[in-house]
């Protein structure tokens, strides 16, 4: 199964209308969890929010994650070893009050396990191919300090 999450704030329906448009040409079944969005997806499975309690089983269940950049649903997807594909919010298009996910996105790009989509094209390409998962060992010293920073200021920033 495919796990579309967009978080609890902020409505994304870039996203769930992309992956929503070409859901019928996948081989795996999609659930999308859309959160305050107003698009209604057709051709998949959705829901509003997904209860904490059983968040943790549908992640576990999920074959791919396809997210916003949340920091929180990256960390998650690495903790079950979930392949991610990233599709950061754009503050010109009024999806955020700002340009932070373009900026995590431009950290994790060509991380094991992190796929990075900027456009609904490529998105779709990553949707059709077998993912690898992240790796369950430890990136380089130098590119794990320079992860670890950037989310230690991004926290800070909160």
């Amino acid at each position: 199964m495919i796990l579309v999450t967009v978080g609890t704030q902020l409505p994304f329906d870039r996203l769930v209308k992309a992956v929503d448009t070409f859901a019928k040409d996948l081989t795996r079944p999609v659930l999308a969890q859309i959160g305050k969005g107003t698009y209604t997806p057709q051709n998949m499975k959705w829901i509003k929010n997904i209860e904490p309690a059983d968040f943790d089983r549908v992640f576990r269940d999920a074959t791919v994650i396809v997210s916003h950049a949340g920091i929180g649903t990256v960390l998650t997807a690495k903790r079950f070893g979930k392949p991610i594909i990233l599709v950061p919010r754009k503050a010109a298009l009024g999806e955020h009050r700002n340009d932070h996910q373009l900026a995590t996105v431009s950290q994790l790009v060509g991380r094991p396990g992190i796929y990075v989509a900027q456009n609904d094209d490529e998105l779709k390409d990553y949707l059709l191919q077998d993912l690898d998962s992240p790796s369950h060992q430890d990136v380089s010293d130098a590119g794990r300090t320079s992860l670890v920073n950037y989310l230690k200021g991004y926290l800070a920033a909160g």
